[in-house]
């Protein structure tokens, strides 16, 4: 089969084109996995961490992709309640003990044996990939596959965010940064508390736009003071800046969640800032969020079907990863980046 394979960790500025287009032997599917013909997969900022080796390192070499959508070709003989034909999605969330404290509260996403999709195993830059069972999502009738690619990370980690967020109908919650995912919690966060002003801090003038565009109650950058103090804030930037900020934004007893898989080195200017009183008394929490557990995806793709959540977003076939990947790094976005893989090689046939 044909994909994109990382073969080793360095900064863009070093290899520019990171990942290499190649022929590679197809997966055999284990007893309890299914083999999935991938249709599409959508781009992560994750992805960039990973080429240029900022999270946990990744196996080497490795296919990255971690938002797929694709049908079952062939199930493991040990497989039930997955059928040839179906289309599902594969997340972030690729396996875990399923034995632990953790995963018997359904929250595997904190099990020490976690393995992430496209990081410690073979993801979805690529024609096929097999993945447990027990860890792949049905996807909703309503949603184009490409449609559906970046609610599998972007919207089910913005899911778990919102949560973990824990606001009630009628207060007041910001999101600093806007990019795939906080596009998406902001359109769940306009269904699920209609009542709750929401405001959006960007530094991109485009970004503050298209939040009002979706129904913001407020947009500014980074530094600006909203209008009102923020009952919860959620950061999904990978810079101290933004936290430091919002710490002054939130009203008494406020919550800042960080969305992020990992932030930039400890930026001392910002950090000295840090005034007790100002940032961190009256009860101010922070939160961060850790990958997700299937239970988000499940209960996001339902949510996003009903009312309905469709993602903005742009296409590129699979060749063409590595121009998808530097366009997210230099922030040329609006919305999230799907690559197309079914289809993408009748040139090649």
């Amino acid at each position: 089969m044909k994909a994109m394979i990382l073969n080793q960790t360095n900064s863009f500025a070093d290899q520019h084109q990171p990942l290499d287009f190649q022929e590679v032997p197809m997966p055999v599917p284990q007893p309890s996995e299914v083999l999935i013909e991938v249709s599409v997969c959508g781009v992560c900022h994750t992805e960039l961490d990973e080429i240029e080796g900022r999270t946990p390192p990744p196996v080497l070499p490795v296919i990255l992709g971690h938002q797929v959508v694709g049908r079952i070709i062939e199930v493991g003989n040990a497989v039930t309640g997955r059928r040839p034909g179906e289309r599902v999605g594969v997340a972030w969330i690729f396996h875990a003990c399923g034995q632990c404290e953790y995963c018997l509260q359904g929250e595997e996403n904190l099990c020490s044996e976690f393995q992430a999709t496209g990081r410690d195993v073979n993801g979805g830059y690529a024609e096929y990939m097999s993945v447990p069972a027990d860890f792949v999502f049905p996807i909703p009738e309503r949603f184009t596959d490409a449609e559906a690619a970046p609610l599998l990370c972007a919207g089910a980690i913005g899911y778990r965010s919102l949560r973990l967020a824990n606001i009630q109908n009628g207060q007041s919650l910001g999101l600093t940064g806007f990019g795939a995912s906080a596009h998406l919690v902001l359109l769940m966060a306009r269904h699920l508390f209609p009542e709750s002003n929401i405001h959006v801090f960007a530094r991109s003038e485009k970004e503050r736009r298209f939040a009002l565009e979706l129904g913001a109650f407020w947009s500014g950058d980074t530094t600006e003071a909203p209008p009102e103090l923020l009952h919860a804030i959620i950061d999904t930037t990978p810079v101290w800046k933004p936290v430091v900020e919002a710490l002054k934004h939130l009203s008494p007893g406020g919550r800042l969640v960080i969305n992020a898989i990992r932030k930039e080195p400890v930026d001392q200017n910002y950090l000295s800032q840090l005034d007790y009183p100002t940032h961190l008394w009256m009860e101010k929490e922070i939160k961060t969020v850790a990958n997700v557990a299937r239970k988000d995806v499940r209960e996001f793709l339902e949510l996003a079907a009903k009312i309905p959540i469709i993602p903005t977003f742009q296409t590129f076939p699979l060749t063409q990863a590595n121009e998808a990947l530097v366009e997210l790094r230099e922030g040329k976005i609006r919305g999230a980046k799907v690559l197309v893989v079914k289809g993408s090689f009748r040139s090649f046939a």
